[in-house]
């Protein structure tokens, strides 16, 4: 005779309703969960916030990922069988196995029902209507999910999503993948809603950190609320007007830049100038970050016309290529996991494919972080303390925490934010320049007038310098660095404000933003709206920028230009790449009246597919010479 443990009275009752009860909790534990507490044993306040710690700890993907299984397979059965256990039922397992089956099946659609249910009243209570949702021909929209992944092979930067936009007449979507609420947005009064009107309601989130860890860690990019201020706190004095406008670092570096783009415009030699520009912010950034010339200007460049594709861009070869390759896999990596959603583990439970990757990039920065720490020791011990104008932002960090790890993964972060987003806004400016010569001749006679053939670029000279200005702007504003971003709603559902003119509304109830939701929002869609921008917004025009009736419709919305972000989270190092890029275009345009593409050097894959000039494409992708592309950050394909 087997004791039965206690159970409650309502529960051997009426187990169903105890069920129906749980389903409008509204917190993050799902209501099986809660069940399925109830049924093991007596509620444990420590072990369930224990077990909470341990599924949303963003390190810990492979445990989260189990427990969604579990709560998806395993719960249902055991509450099958505990119930047959109860009433004293018992079958054969040939009956058992398709009964469980059957079981799983209905406890997920009963759980998507009520789901649905609970969205609903709470829609209602606020106000507001749901988001339309992507339906597709079968189940959980997995057409639409197989559609968009081979789509992603071949299509334009933000494409996929802007054909759904059109298709169904809105700038807000639920794909609703497999069953799953995931939000994309080009409306740009949601996302200034997401970024800074409604900030307090959004975070980075579980599903973005989770991706980033490996990578990213604990820094300023993967981190909220505290954390994050902490590193915001902590980085914004190095960012200060006064340092930021010392130029020495920026000329050091464009003159090697340049004496590299001299050997080879004089044996007319064509140059790969992403991997170039690339270079050139790394070393820069390097020694403004952490005092360190990494000297990558000096390592072996890929040759024109033998390069072979590499992660973003061409392949490189040693020391430099194993780093360059590492950080840009794991953004590459970042980018399949979002693309694939929530169940991206299932291709990683046995190998994070970001580890290798990440431990590479560790290897390069790890013994500067310890030397920096030692200094700071040592000099702690000789009572010597030097301004902050005199540290390098490792020092800086060094100063405020003996953690390593924070250190490095707080230096990675702007590492990246340097490197990456600057590079791309300057190879971009420079096929821009390729493609409207016109343009080119009008900036460096802009550039000459104000600094002369040989004099470099001061702040003074930036400021007045309006049409360099209006370049780098309409430049971000067609390929912003970071074409794609996420946030992830709180624990507790909102209302999105009312959308932008771009699609007539029929019902004009605000839309209604489910809890603990990821929303994805395309600041390239945004920045390439007609609705905003006028008919010409696909178009390089930097007059935009400069002639008053044009530029009248940024400066009453400028929420519709945000490719430093906005709101509490805006970029705090946006002066320094307006500098940074303001300085070596002045010393390029010094040097270089004309610039062209070379696209017989190009590998055959990474020239822009024949489908992107049909006639029912549009936008850029039709005169497009090179292959836009996004790992986290905007890239070329090759150039």
């Amino acid at each position: 005779m087997r004791a039965k443990p206690s159970y409650p009275r309502a529960f051997k009752k009426h187990p169903a309703r105890l069920l129906v009860s749980t389903s409008s909790l509204g917190n993050r534990w799902s209501a099986e969960l809660f069940l399925a507490n109830i049924i093991i044993r007596p509620k444990d306040e420590a072990l369930e916030a224990m077990l909470f710690s341990l599924t949303r700890d963003p390190s810990n993907y492979r445990l989260r990922f189990l427990s969604d299984v579990a709560h998806t397979f395993v719960v249902p059965v055991l509450v099958l069988h505990l119930v047959f256990w109860l009433r004293d039922i018992s079958l054969p397992s040939s009956r058992l196995t398709p009964l469980d089956l059957a079981f799983i099946v209905g406890w997920s659609v009963a759980k998507i029902r009520l789901r649905n249910v609970w969205q609903n009243r709470e829609a209602r209570s606020l106000n507001a209507r749901q988001i339309p949702r992507v339906i597709g021909k079968w189940p959980g929209n997995i057409d639409v999910l197989l559609k968009m992944m081979q789509a992603f092979k071949t299509s334009y930067v933000g494409d996929v999503y802007l054909q759904l936009f059109i298709e169904y007449q809105c700038t807000t979507l639920n794909l609703r993948l497999l069953w799953q609420d995931t939000i994309i947005t080009m409306d740009q009064e949601h996302a200034k809603f997401v970024l800074a009107t409604g900030f307090q309601r959004f975070w980075r989130g579980r599903s973005q950190k989770e991706r980033l860890e490996t990578f990213l860690g604990t820094g300023i990019f993967n981190r909220d609320d505290e954390v994050w201020k902490m590193h915001r706190t902590t980085a914004r004095p190095f960012f200060a007007h006064d340092r930021i406008r010392d130029f020495q670092i920026f000329e050091k570096y464009t003159a090697h830049t340049l004496s590299i783009l001299s050997t080879n415009a004089a044996s007319h030699t064509p140059c790969e100038v992403q991997d170039l520009y690339a270079r050139f912010t790394l070393d820069a950034a390097s020694e403004f970050l952490f005092g360190k010339n990494l000297d990558t200007l000096s390592l072996p460049f890929p040759v024109a016309g033998d390069a072979t594709m590499g992660v973003k861009g061409s392949a490189m070869e040693g020391i430099w290529g194993d780093f360059a390759e590492a950080f840009e896999s794991c953004q590459q990596n970042a980018t399949i996991r979002a693309r694939i959603g929530q169940n991206w583990p299932l291709f990683e439970l046995l190998k994070d494919k970001n580890q290798r990757h990440a431990k590479v990039i560790h290897d390069w920065l790890d013994p500067l972080v310890r030397k920096a720490i030692d200094d700071r020791l040592g000099a702690h011990k000789a009572g010597v303390e030097s301004p902050i104008s005199e540290k390098t932002f490792l020092q800086h960090l060094a100063d405020t925490t003996d953690d390593p790890i924070v250190i490095r993964d707080q230096l990675l972060s702007m590492l990246l934010a340097s490197r990456d987003t600057t590079a791309c806004v300057l190879t971009y400016i420079t096929y821009l320049m390729a493609l409207h010569p016109d343009i080119a001749q009008k900036l460096r006679a802009e550039v000459l007038e104000h600094c002369g053939p040989t004099s470099p670029g001061t702040f003074d000279s930036f400021r007045n310098m309006k049409y360099m200005r209006a370049v780098i702007n309409e430049t971000l504003r067609l390929f912003p660095p970071v074409p794609i971003n996420a946030r992830e709603c709180r624990r507790e559902g909102c209302v999105l404000p009312p959308s932008d003119p771009t699609f007539p509304v029929a019902d004009n109830r605000p839309l209604y933003m489910p809890a603990n939701t990821v929303i994805m929002y395309f600041p390239l869609l945004t920045q390439r709206n007609q609705a905003l921008w006028g008919e010409d917004a696909d178009e390089f025009d930097p007059e935009r920028w400069i002639q008053p009736e044009r530029l009248k419709k940024f400066v009453s919305n400028p929420a519709m230009f945000t490719p430093f972000s906005a709101g509490p989270r805006i970029c705090i190092g946006q002066n320094y790449a307006y500098n940074e890029m303001s300085y070596f275009l002045v010393r390029l345009l010094q040097q270089f009246d004309r610039f062209s593409l070379s696209q017989e050097y190009q590998p055959q894959e990474s020239l822009p597919p024949p489908e992107w000039k049909s006639p029912d494409r549009n936008g850029r992708q039709t005169f497009e010479k090179v292959w836009p592309a996004a790992a986290m950050t905007l890239y070329v394909k090759l150039l």
